[in-house]
């Protein structure tokens, strides 16, 4: 990933790039498939960053979710979970080997909120749990 489409994501979401900041943007953008928690994040950056500290990578996280840069997700109730993809989409999320997968979802296909007018929620999230296809055809085997 060239750094400086790394430079201008972050600025294209009002984020002054700093060395830290655009390291850690850089490695979601490169690992956009991964839903990564900052535990992960942290542990594969430190060995290129040695000053990096668990504080910065959670800090940068919160800032990058703050300004709509990457989602946070809570599909599992030990890890939040981080991922680039910023669209309206679903998780799925495989009982057997844990991995994580975007389903595309449209705005119209969630359910418009019908709960307690004084209530004005600003995020749906959807998951899924199940097998993948990988996991199943070895469970079939």
């Amino acid at each position: 990933m060239d750094i400086q489409q790394v430079h201008h994501h972050l600025e294209s979401h009002d984020i002054n790039p700093s060395f830290q900041r655009v390291a850690i943007m850089k490695f979601l953008l490169e690992h956009h498939l991964a839903h990564l928690t900052v535990e992960q994040i942290y542990s594969e950056l430190l060995p290129s960053m040695p000053t990096l500290s668990k504080a910065t990578v959670y800090n940068t996280i919160k800032l990058f979710v703050e300004k709509k840069a990457i989602s946070s997700m809570f599909i599992d109730e030990r890890n939040v979970r981080y991922g680039i993809n910023t669209e309206t989409h679903a998780h799925f999320k495989c009982r057997d080997c844990s991995r994580i997968y975007d389903v595309p979802l449209e705005e119209s296909d969630i359910p418009q909120f019908r709960g307690n007018p004084d209530l004005l929620p600003y995020e749906v999230q959807v998951y899924f749990m199940g097998s993948c296809k990988k996991c199943s055809e070895v469970v079939v085997n």
